[in-house]
C-alpha cells in the first residue's frame, strides 16, 4: 500500500522555463544555503540562531507579564486558534521591559495539570536554538495557567501564502526554500534528541520579518499532558498513528510529505488522492497551475518522488531528516535574493533602538538588579529566601498578647506564605489580609510579599500602597523603597521609580557599611 516511487515522462509536465534554463538540462551548480553560512556556534552543540538575532535563554514569566504584553489578552491580538478538538489560542504581544515581540500560546485550563513538569517539558524545548525555528524564550505556571513564549513572526503562515494569497502566488524558488529549511529545523531537532513534532503542517510553517521560512516550536509539545498528537483531519494523519496512536519519527516524515504536497499543489490534497494522482502520472493536475509552468521539470519531478517516498504507507519505507536535507539542498535557486522579494513583502527595517533607561547611581545588589529590570520570578524568589529576618524589633508585643490574640493571626500568614511559596498569589493576597486587618502585629514582610502579589496579579496602584506602608513600618528598609520603584515602573513612572530605586541601593550600601566589625 502506500504511494509508487514517481517517474515523470517527458510531456507529463508543462515545458515552459525559466530564461536560460534548457528544457530536461541538469541545474547549474549553485551556492548551497548550507548551516554554516547562517549559523554561529553555540554552547552544548546547539547551532545558534542567526548571527546578529540573539535569542534569549528561556525564562519563566509572570502571568502580569503576558497578560501586559497581550493587552489582557486581548481577542484582536489572537493570531491563531486551534479549534474544538484543541482550543488553545496564540496572541501577539510585546513584552514591555524589552519591548521584544512575542507569540504566546495560551493552554486549556488543567491542560498541563503538573505544573513542574509542563516546566520541565517547556525547558527542554527551550533548550534549541536555531535559525530555522521560530524559538522558545519562555513559559508560565502561575496557578492553574499554562502559557508558552516565543519569538513572533510576523509574516503569516504557509498555509495562508498557500491557499489564501491575495497579490500573489509563491514562486517555485520560494517553495523549494521553504521545503529546505523545514527540512533543516527537523533534521536539527532530530540531532538534538527532540525528532518527535506534533500535528506538523502548513499552518506550523511561518514567516518571520525578512520573509525567511520558519517553523513554530509550539509542535514540540502537545496541546495537553494526555492530548493526541494530531487534531487535524485524519485524511492527513500518518497510517502508523490511526492504527496506534503513537507518534514516532517516521510519523513526522508522512507529516513533512503532507506540506511538500501543500507546497507542489498550492491547495489540500488528502494524501491518498495525491498517491493515486502519482501512480496515474496525473502531474499536471498536481501541480499548481498558478505556477503557470514557470518551474523545471527534473526538479519537479525530485520534489514529486520525494512527497511519494515521505508518504509511503509502512514507515520503515520513508527517508529520514538528513536524506531530506541532502535532496533538497542542491536544488536551492536564488540564493542571492532575500526571501522578502520572493515573498513580495518590503525589506523589514530594523527599529531604532529604544533611548536607553536611566541607570543607577549605585552599584545594585541582587535584588535591586531584579526590581531594575522588572524580573518579578526573580523577585518572588528572593522574598522565599528572606523569609522574615527583616522584621526582627518591629513589634513589642506583651505576654498577653501573644498567648491569646497571636494564635489565629500567625495562622492566617502562615497560610499566606504556603500561597506566596507555591505561586497561588490570589490565596496569598486573601490570607495576607487578614493577619494585616487584625493589627495586632506589623510586618514590612508581609506588606513586601503582598506587594509583590499585586504585581504579579496585575495591580500596581495596590502594590506601590502596601510597598509605601511597608517603609511607614519599617522606614529604613531597601526593600520598601525596591518594591516602590517596581511598582512605579509597571505605573509607567520612570523617573520617580529610578530615583526609589537609587534610594534603596544607598539605604542597602549604609547598612552593608554599618554591619562591617
Amino acid at each position: 500500500m502506500g504511494c509508487c516511487r514517481s517517474s515523470l515522462r517527458t510531456g507529463t509536465l508543462p515545458e515552459k522555463k525559466p530564461p536560460g534554463r534548457a528544457a530536461g538540462a541538469l541545474p547549474p551548480h549553485r551556492p548551497s544555503l548550507s548551516l554554516n553560512q547562517h549559523l554561529a556556534p553555540a554552547p552544548s552543540g546547539a547551532r545558534a540562531a542567526a548571527a546578529g538575532r540573539e535569542v534569549p535563554a528561556v525564562k519563566e514569566f509572570s502571568l502580569a507579564e503576558l497578560r501586559a504584553a497581550t493587552g489582557g489578552f486581548a481577542p484582536e491580538n489572537i493570531v491563531s486558534e486551534s479549534g474544538e478538538k484543541a482550543p488553545n489560542f496564540v496572541y501577539k504581544g510585546r513584552l514591555e521591559a524589552t519591548r521584544r515581540a512575542i507569540a504566546v500560546k495560551k493552554f486549556t485550563k488543567m491542560a498541563w495539570p503538573d505544573a513542574k513538569q509542563f516546566a520541565e517539558e517547556a525547558k527542554g524545548v527551550g533548550k534549541l536554538r536555531h535559525c530555522r525555528m521560530a524559538n522558545l524564550i519562555g513559559y508560565c505556571c502561575d496557578g492553574d495557567e499554562r502559557l508558552l513564549v516565543a519569538e513572533y513572526m510576523p509574516n503569516d503562515t504557509l498555509a495562508k501564502h498557500l491557499f489564501h494569497w491575495e497579490n500573489q502566488t509563491l514562486e517555485w524558488a520560494m517553495r523549494l526554500r521553504v521545503a529546505y529549511y523545514i527540512a533543516e529545523a527537523l533534521e536539527y531537532c532530530s540531532t538534538e534528541g527532540r525528532p518527535l513534532y506534533h500535528d506538523l503542517n502548513s499552518y506550523r510553517v511561518l514567516f518571520d520579518e525578512n520573509g525567511d521560512p520558519r517553523l513554530s516550536c509550539f509542535g514540540l509539545m502537545k496541546n495537553s499532558r494526555d492530548g493526541k498528537s494530531y487534531s487535524t483531519n485524519l485524511a492527513y494523519t500518518p497510517p502508523e498513528y490511526l492504527r496506534n496512536g503513537r507518534v514516532t519519527s517516521e510519523s513526522i516524515i508522512y507529516s513533512y510529505g503532507t506540506i511538500l504536497l501543500d507546497l507542489l499543489s498550492g491547495k489540500r490534497i488528502p494524501p491518498s488522492r495525491a498517491c493515486d494522482m502519482i501512480k496515474g502520472n496525473n502531474l499536471q493536475v498536481l501541480m499548481d497551475s498558478h505556477l503557470e509552468g514557470n518551474y523545471p521539470t527534473e526538479e519537479a519531478t525530485t520534489m514529486v518522488d520525494l512527497v511519494s517516498q515521505c508518504l509511503q504507507y509502512e514507515p520503515r519505507d520513508r527517508p529520514n531528516t538528513k536524506k531530506l536535507v541532502s535532496v533538497l539542498e542542491p536544488m536551492q535557486i536564488k540564493s542571492e535574493v532575500p526571501s522578502y522579494e520572493m515573498l513580495g513583502i518590503p525589506k523589514h527595517e530594523e527599529e531604532a533602538p529604544p533611548t536607553p533607561p536611566p541607570q543607577p547611581l549605585h552599584p545594585l545588589s541582587p535584588m535591586g538588579e531584579a526590581c531594575s529590570r522588572m524580573d518579578l520570578t526573580a523577585i518572588h524568589q528572593i522574598l522565599v529566601n528572606t523569609h522574615y529576618r527583616d522584621d526582627e524589633g518591629t513589634n513589642e508585643l506583651s505576654f498577653q498578647e501573644w498567648t491569646q490574640q497571636m494564635r489565629d493571626m500567625l495562622e492566617a500568614r502562615k497560610r499566606g506564605d504556603f500561597a506566596f511559596r507555591d505561586k497561588d498569589f490570589k490565596a496569598a493576597i486573601d490570607c495576607y489580609t487578614q493577619f494585616v486587618d487584625v493589627g495586632t502585629m506589623v510586618s514590612p514582610t508581609v506588606y513586601a510579599r503582598r506587594s509583590l502579589c499585586h504585581l504579579m496579579s496585575d495591580q500596581p496602584d495596590a502594590a506601590l500602597r502596601d510597598a509605601m506602608q511597608a517603609q511607614c513600618v519599617y522606614p529604613d528598609w531597601p526593600t520598601a523603597f525596591y518594591m516602590q520603584a517596581v511598582a512605579l515602573s509597571k505605573l509607567n513612572m520612570q523617573s520617580d521609580a529610578m530615583d526609589m530605586l537609587n534610594e534603596a541601593s544607598q539605604l542597602e550600601e549604609k547598612r552593608q557599611k554599618n554591619t562591617k566589625p
